[in-house]
């Protein structure tokens, strides 16, 4: 059961932001992901963003306040921490955390999960919807391959998460907690041991995705991995599915890997967005380093005045009828949105026939 439609999407919960668009008015995005810091403790072999350099860089915490203000206000209702580095490098991300709830903004993160420690758990935990741990396998030698770092990092971050667990038991703090393998060629044998830890540690959710070879990755290894060699796993994972904790084994999300024809335009980018840690407001993350989808600095500017900007202007109207989706990055973010507004802009025969 994928109650959080982690191998879906949310937009139809979103009908009047929907209708907006649909009409042809500005709408401000209803999610954006943000990266706070550029440096990284991991080198993960599958890294997508490993071309951005890990940059040493981090957005300035005041001015990220008073930006995520303006955010708030003008109607985001969503930040997910990620990006190019791991968050909580970030000196004062358990304050930003805070703030951006306090804003008006939900927040998740995505995070290795080796700083998340006791005094940032008891710090924001509080504030977070969800935070979501890579993990990459349970065998210690093969997390630290994977991972490109220590073997003892693996059970740190097990214990990190056990105790976040604790924690929001003890505070009665409605938090989800949960955990992420990206399926590989080196860990296919640990996804079943890894799902039993993760239900006996409490966690709320381990997801089993696929790998997807990103546009300007340094890596390449596994841009021809297959899985369709590997789907007899979802039976198997299935098996520690209980009311309290499920696998999410995106097996459609693996079988698109294989599709050829998809939507004709990418729809999407209206509805989220992209900031860097240098403040850099992007129209899609698979293309950061690409001018043609650089919006502007947020951090020098504000978010209104670059969203409503005549650049964000031109870079739609090339989106909308200069770019070849059939050159985008193979279910990129917001694919499963791109294939719902698709459909409303071009429906089938017979749609009043509900």
């Amino acid at each position: 059961m994928d109650k959080f439609k982690i191998d879906s999407h949310k937009l139809l919960y979103h009908v009047p932001r929907v209708n907006d668009w649909l009409d042809g008015k500005n709408i401000y995005p209803i999610y954006v992901e943000v990266s706070p810091i550029g440096a990284c403790n991991h080198r993960c072999t599958y890294c997508g963003l490993d071309y951005m350099g890990y940059q040493p860089r981090s957005l300035e915490t005041e001015n990220l306040k008073k930006l995520l203000t303006e955010m708030g206000a003008l109607g985001v209702k969503s930040i997910m921490y990620a990006g190019e580095g791991e968050p909580f490098l970030h000196k004062d991300m358990g304050a930003l955390i805070n703030h951006t709830k306090a804003s008006g903004i939900d927040v998740a993160v995505t995070s290795n999960g080796v700083l998340f420690n006791k005094d940032l758990i008891r710090e924001c935990l509080k504030s977070i919807t969800w935070i979501k741990v890579s993990i990459n396998a349970l065998t210690p030698s093969v997390y630290a391959a994977v991972h490109k770092t220590k073997e003892t990092d693996v059970e740190m971050v097990l214990d990190n998460i056990s105790y976040a667990i604790e924690y929001r038991k003890e505070q009665n703090i409605d938090a989800t907690v949960g955990m992420q393998m990206i399926l590989l060629p080196e860990n296919i044998d640990d996804a079943v041991p890894l799902a039993k830890k993760a239900r006996e540690i409490g966690a709320d959710y381990l997801v089993i995705k696929p790998y997807s070879q990103h546009l300007k990755s340094n890596t390449t290894q596994y841009k021809d991995f297959k899985y369709s060699d590997y789907m007899h796993l979802e039976e198997q994972l299935a098996a520690e599915n209980r009311d309290d904790f499920n696998v999410v084994f995106r097996g459609h999300t693996m079988e698109k890997l294989e599709e050829k024809d998809r939507y004709k335009c990418c729809n999407a980018l209206p509805f989220w967005s992209y900031i860097d840690a240098g403040g850099g407001l992007w129209a899609c993350s698979a293309y950061l380093g690409d001018e043609r989808f650089s919006l502007g600095n947020v951090m020098e500017d504000g978010f209104e005045k670059v969203w409503t900007s005549d650049r964000r202007t031109e870079v739609m109207k090339y989106v909308a009828e200069g770019l070849d989706t059939s050159e985008c990055r193979v279910n990129c973010r917001m694919d499963e949105i791109n294939r719902y507004l698709w459909e409303l802009k071009n429906p089938p025969g017979h749609v009043n026939f509900i």
